[in-house]
């Protein structure tokens, strides 16, 4: 019984790494709660699918135009790179492709625009 009940907890806890969780960010954009979702924990090389679900006074916004922006600074040997590409509203959540040419660190911002006004949320991944 005893070796029934290791084992289980060896399996659930293989099972947990296998299906980790999304990586997620959580912040503030001006009057905006925004939640930014990545398929992939940690990102990876190539493509990643991000999700950004945008709040206002508790309820879901579905009329701005979300643009993703992601760069990674210049090194030795090699140029900056900056990339970007527009989320499109499913149901209540914006969605994008992101696809990170290289391994290393990323600089992302998530830029809302709606009523003429602009709010960013911006925050670092490291893709492998």
């Amino acid at each position: 019984m005893k070796r029934l009940a290791v084992v289980s907890v060896i399996l659930l806890l293989i099972a947990g790494v296998a299906y980790a969780k999304d990586y997620e960010v959580k912040k503030k954009a001006g009057d905006y709660d925004v939640t930014v979702k990545i398929d992939k924990n940690p990102p990876v090389v190539g493509d990643n699918n991000i999700s950004i679900a945008i709040e206002s006074g508790g309820h879901h916004v579905r009329d701005a135009k979300v643009k993703v922006e992601y760069s990674m600074p210049a090194m030795p040997g090699m140029p900056a790179m900056n990339e970007k590409t527009d989320a499109e509203l499913k149901g209540d959540i914006y969605k994008a492709k992101m696809n990170l040419s290289m391994s290393g660190a990323w600089n992302i911002a998530v830029k809302i625009t709606r009523g003429g006004k602009t709010s960013t949320v911006k925050f670092n991944v490291d893709a492998h």
